[in-house]
């Protein structure tokens, strides 16, 4: 069965990690895809690696902390394809794990572009192509981090717990579009998470441990299969909902804080 078959998806990110699993996911699933991606070579190969796979599929370099890049990113959608059916956004750019204390403000606002204003614009451009479409799905991109006040990420959880209220708010308000807008608090072995498995030895089976189901989830078939469930008319009848894919870990959460700071300070 092809969950997607017929729908046109714009994946930001989705030059590797969980966003290039989504992409194979979708592809799988009959999708037509935009990998909307900053960095030219890492989307070149993954459309390339998704038209091998069968797909129809168009690279576009974006970068998401400009309103013009994702303008041009959904234009291309309809000017391939025909229109847009499924928004994931996926995409944000890091900024050095530091206190609060030590946070600056340009690292809230590279946060909050690559996140908060990405969503808020790639939702605003897609919504009149869903609209015209009859429908469709916006899938965005929340985290646990925010749940448990993850240390060193007070920028990137000011910007998750908006993603949600974000959501929420479209989910509302366009509903009488028969346009439903999702949030998913996704773990998996992505990027960052082959870097830390590569520099601290253990960290991939102490992840593992901390989950109840016991192990660490795969972008493509554990992410995927979630984000092409609300993405289909299985999940017609769902929105405004955020939904934990990680394998439990929100069940215990997690300690956050680092080894070398004191539980006390003056």
């Amino acid at each position: 069965m092809e969950l997607l078959k017929n729908k046109v998806a714009l994946i930001t990110g989705s030059g590797g990690g969980i966003g290039e699993g989504v992409a194979r996911y979708f592809v799988k699933q009959g999708a037509s895809v935009v990998v909307s991606e900053l960095n030219e070579g890492l989307g070149e190969r993954v459309a390339e690696d998704l038209r091998a796979l069968g797909g129809n599929a168009v690279f576009v370099k974006t970068d998401v902390s400009s309103k013009a890049s994702i303008g041009n990113a959904i234009e291309a959608a309809a000017r391939e394809f025909g229109g847009l059916d499924v928004l994931v956004n996926n995409a944000f750019a890091p900024t050095p794990n530091v206190l609060f204390e030590e946070k600056t403000d340009e690292m809230l606002e590279q946060t909050l572009g690559t996140t908060v204003w990405a969503a808020w614009w790639a939702m605003r451009e897609a919504m009149p192509l869903m609209k015209k479409r009859g429908g469709g799905s916006i899938i965005n991109f929340y985290s646990i981090d925010t749940e448990i006040g993850a240390w060193l990420h007070a920028d990137y959880n000011t910007a998750k717990s908006a993603i949600l209220g974000l959501t929420r708010s479209a989910a509302s308000e366009w509903g009488r579009f028969n346009i439903r807008v999702n949030a998913i608090a996704p773990t998996a072995m992505g990027a960052t998470f082959h870097k830390l498995a590569a520099e601290r030895p253990g960290f991939a089976e102490m992840s593992a441990s901390m989950r109840p189901l016991g192990r660490c989830g795969e972008p493509e078939d554990d992410i995927g299969p979630v984000v092409a469930f609300l993405a289909s008319e299985m999940a017609r009848f769902v929105t405004g909902e955020a939904l934990h894919v990680d394998g439990g870990l929100h069940l215990p959460g997690y300690n956050s804080r680092p080894a070398n700071v004191l539980p006390r300070e003056y």
